[in-house]
């Protein structure tokens, strides 16, 4: 009988998190210090971050356990399946062999709890009383809505205006939780009555919403910020993903060829590879683990790797990343998780280190990969993964050219359910592809400051 679905039972849940650092043949370049471009230290983070966080985003050590009380929150959904693409791999008359780890099962729906859940639980015994966010399509948002009420947490979301009008009920996802939800810029901060001013329909950015985030998170002592991507200590709260996929793939009885992730600041692409990269430093397999982003966006394909800052107002501290420039303003597409200027320095040094590629791929072809899935394997994928799933179709339809049975692994990071609107859009035939503007990148990145 074929076997379509791989499931580790609780008892075999990994127990720590996997940080890669201490394997890379170089360290990481550090954040710097945005007043005096010094090297940041802990004291420097913690405005914004509880101290147990800040310890992790610099440990050398290559696990952290994870706390009980976490584990007991993240048995709701984890282990998630890992599924063989069966059907899907039929319609593509191909000889690869196409897995999927599904992230969908958590309570909101995507990856993000995996990290959400941890940093609620590290602020919240660290006295803290309110959370601060920024949320593109409302993944993150929700996510971390989710854990503030596990925990008797507020949490407060600044959520891109594009997504904000697109995607309503990602708003009351948030609200059934408890947060509160503004649009983003709002008239809440200088910065974006600064922006409303000159651009009423302002459409927004993350790099926006992270600066309204943080103005808030630091006038009291009480409130934190929460960031869903880019930084190391989220990246590795991930890892439990790929940790859980490497077990199932011996299960399955198979080692990958190729692992694609979709990539915006890099959490979901962190957590699947990272353990499967340390696995392939140890020359215990070798495959092939490529990041793919949009083409409306592309931080490490056409961005420059420099330091910048995470947001868009020049609050955070610099980091070395690739980037389009912190002033950078996509087009409003609709996988809104995506729309960062800026790659996470993790996965930008290693993009540097050789160790992975990286390709980027515009919508119209995410959505039409999207409904060969959706068809074949029966879940409608938010549009962020469906980057992933169209490259995992570049790579199988290349094996049917070729006649490799590679192995291909992918992360479907979240259920589109609450995305409808946008594959509406897209079946009435009203979505383009977006526009790349170079220009708008150069002007963005002159702003940066040289370091």
């Amino acid at each position: 009988m074929t076997q379509h679905k791989y499931l580790l039972p609780e008892s075999e849940m990994p127990t720590q998190w996997y940080n890669i650092v201490p394997d890379l043949p170089e360290p990481p370049p550090p954040a710097l210090h945005p007043g005096t471009r010094e090297p940041a230290g802990p004291d420097d983070f913690a405005p914004l971050f509880p101290m147990d966080l800040i310890m992790q985003e610099v440990t050398q050590d290559s696990y952290v356990d994870i706390p009980g009380e976490v584990m007991d929150i993240y048995k709701i959904w984890r282990p998630s399946p890992l599924f063989r693409a069966h059907r899907l791999e039929k319609l593509l008359d191909t000889p690869a062999k196409i897995f999927y780890k599904y992230e969908g099962v958590s309570p909101a729906g995507s990856h993000k709890p995996n990290t959400s859940v941890p940093q609620a639980y590290y602020n919240a015994k660290a006295g803290i009383k309110k959370l601060t966010t920024e949320t593109g399509a409302g993944q993150w948002g929700s996510s971390l809505a989710f854990a503030c009420a596990q925990f008797g947490l507020e949490c407060e979301v600044w959520q891109v205006a594009a997504s904000y009008k697109l995607k309503p009920y990602r708003k009351t996802m948030m609200e059934v939780w408890g947060a509160e939800v503004h649009p983003s810029p709002s008239d809440l901060t200088e910065f974006g009555r600064q922006l409303l001013a000159a651009d009423p329909d302002h459409p927004g950015s993350l790099g926006i919403a992270i600066s309204e985030a943080v103005a808030m998170a630091v006038e009291s002592d009480e409130i934190r910020y929460a960031l869903g991507s880019v930084l190391n200590h989220v990246l590795m709260h991930q890892t439990i993903i790929g940790e859980e996929a490497l077990l199932q793939m011996q299960m399955a009885g198979e080692t990958p060829d190729v692992l694609v992730g979709c990539t915006g600041g890099g959490s979901n692409f962190g957590g699947l590879s990272f353990p499967f990269l340390r696995e392939k430093l140890k020359g215990n397999m070798d495959p092939t683990i490529r990041c793919v982003e949009p083409a409306a966006c592309p931080s490490l394909t056409k961005g420059e790797y420099r330091y910048d800052f995470g947001d868009s107002a020049g609050m955070t501290p610099l980091m070395k990343m690739h980037t389009l420039g912190h002033d950078f303003i996509p087009d409003p597409i609709h996988a809104g998780g995506l729309r960062y200027h800026g790659m996470s320095p993790l996965v930008s040094h290693i993009y540097e280190l050789g160790l992975v590629e990286a390709e980027s791929i515009g919508q119209t072809e995410c959505f039409n990969g999207a409904l060969q899935f959706a068809k074949t394997e029966g879940i409608v994928p938010a549009p962020e993964p469906t980057h992933a799933i169209a490259a995992a179709i570049r790579e199988a339809n290349r094996c049917k050219e070729t006649g490799e049975e590679k192995v291909i692994l992918t992360a479907l990071c979240g259920h589109g359910h609450l995305d409808l609107a946008s594959y509406d859009q897209f079946l009435r035939g009203e979505v383009e592809d977006s526009t790349w503007d170079p220009q708008q990148m150069a002007d963005a990145i002159a702003t940066v400051p040289v370091v």
